[in-house]
């Protein structure tokens, strides 16, 4: 059996909007109905995959948890990160805690927002890794290029490889190249695009992080044996995590390895690293379009509309790219699409909210949104999944009145329990406890109406929460 080791940290600028700081994309549906997120994890589920370990922040564990759950997947660990350190600490994180069981173990690492939409094609190739990460090898994939990329690093073989997945020596790494250099590299044929997934024993990558980087092995060591469990996940120890220097697994040990091996993969492969990709990924005849989107006279283009409710309708255009949301849209050139980050940078020295801020807030009980807000008001739809239980709280600048309009609510209110099926409201005055349940089996949505002189999120006293926040 094979544990895989989902990484799902990242932010995921390059694709802002749909992407965001609080709810980046590994977590939303770029192709399909699954997220990638999702998508990573079917795919390392079979026959010859274990329950997976999951490594992710603070702020995404219950979503972790929940799309796994909505897959059928349940995790056989969720490592918490105090804070981002690269992927250096936190593989370290997994194969310290996987060698608690099973030292002779072999972890399969992958990031949690790559596309393969060929799993028997995926699995074949691990398949052939097997013998070579048995015999004490750190095996990475690599991917056949079909295009002089410049935003991959590359990894050089000493000979053109064979059409089978199948392990190879590893000549050394490439970084990001410039257009001139990476047309040679196609043409040469001998160079793989590095996809940053891994598969060892998990004795042997610990014996490779001890001798190359044995600063970071004590700290994140520390980190994992001071471990903390909260709801069945395993929070790793902060001071000792902060020790830890920020640093890929590349640098840390890959790149002065001398045990190393590359299995090529010949099917299809992307990172979903910017809109462009998304565009490669989903296009017909040069067009990706999705939601309600219309194209006019258009080529090699993308229109997308995150809203049901809203059309976008391109006319004449040409290498562009145009994503609506709610509160923002993106217009940019294709060959354009890595500069996204700059347009976030910009809007956060701003502080405009939809620099980080997804339109729906994510929490372990479901999400809201504001329809609407203004001066003293601010209007939102909340939805609670089933079985889901907000906080007991109370607020010091604002009273709100709920109004159900699907499923049933159950609304504590002082001393008082009440059931409010759908055109039921209540009032909840300014400095009531109060704590809003969903006892019924499907999805229960209000819509809250808040008045008051302020209406932040941080306006909330907590005094129980069965989630365990702060």
């Amino acid at each position: 059996m094979i544990t895989p080791v989902i990484l799902c940290g990242g932010s995921g600028t390059r694709l802002w909007p749909l992407s965001r700081k609080s709810y980046p994309k590994q977590f939303a549906p770029f192709i399909g109905d699954q997220s990638l997120f999702q998508a990573s994890a079917a795919r390392l589920s079979g026959a010859q995959y274990d329950a997976p370990v999951v490594v992710t922040a603070n702020d995404f564990r219950f979503t972790a948890v929940q799309q796994l759950q909505e897959t059928g997947i349940d995790p056989g660990a969720v490592l918490i990160e105090p804070e981002g350190r690269d992927t250096g600490p936190a593989i370290l994180a997994a194969a310290l805690h996987l060698a608690q069981s099973d030292p002779q173990t072999l972890m399969l690492v992958a990031p949690s927002d790559h596309v393969i939409p060929d799993k028997a094609a995926f699995d074949a190739a691990v398949a052939a890794a097997i013998p070579a990460a048995r015999s004490g090898k750190l095996v990475t994939f690599g991917i056949k290029p079909d295009r002089p990329e410049t935003g991959y690093g590359y990894l050089a073989l000493d000979a053109i490889p064979p059409t089978e997945s199948t392990p190879l020596a590893l000549k050394g790494f490439v970084e990001k190249p410039d257009a001139d250099h990476a047309a040679q590299m196609l043409a040469d044929g001998r160079y793989l695009w590095n996809a940053g997934i891994f598969l060892f024993a998990v004795e042997t990558i610990l014996a490779g992080y001890q001798t190359r980087c044995p600063d970071m092995y004590q700290a994140v060591q520390k980190a994992v044996a001071q471990s903390e469990t909260d709801l069945g996940f395993l929070r790793l120890a902060p001071e000792p995590w902060a020790e830890a220097p920020a640093i890929s697994i590349d640098y840390a040990v890959m790149e002065k390895a001398d045990n190393l091996a590359v299995v090529p993969f010949d099917g299809s492969w992307s990172d979903l690293g910017d809109w462009a990709a998304v565009w490669r990924e989903t296009q017909t005849d040069g067009l990706a379009l999705a939601g309600p989107a219309t194209a006019i006279d258009c080529t090699n283009s993308m229109l997308r509309s995150e809203v049901g409710t809203q059309a976008i309708v391109g006319i004449g255009l040409h290498d562009i790219i145009a994503i609506a949301m709610p509160d923002a849209v993106l217009v940019t050139h294709k060959d354009r699409a890595q500069d996204v980050k700059k347009a976030v940078a910009i809007l956060t020295e701003k502080a405009a909210p939809q620099a980080t801020r997804f339109p729906k807030d994510h929490r372990p009980w479901g999400w809201f949104e504001s329809l609407a807000i203004a001066d003293r008001f601010q209007v939102k739809r909340i939805v609670v999944k089933a079985g889901g239980t907000l906080s007991l709280q109370s607020h010091h600048h604002r009273s709100e009145h709920w109004i159900v309009v699907q499923g049933t609510a159950k609304v504590t209110l002082g001393d008082t329990v009440q059931l409010l099926s759908e055109n039921q409201s209540v009032y909840i005055p300014l400095g009531a406890v109060h704590r809003l349940e969903n006892p019924g089996k499907l999805p229960m949505v209000l819509i809250e109406v808040q008045t008051g002189a302020y209406l932040g999120e941080d306006d909330i006293i907590r005094y129980e929460d069965i989630y365990a926040r702060d």
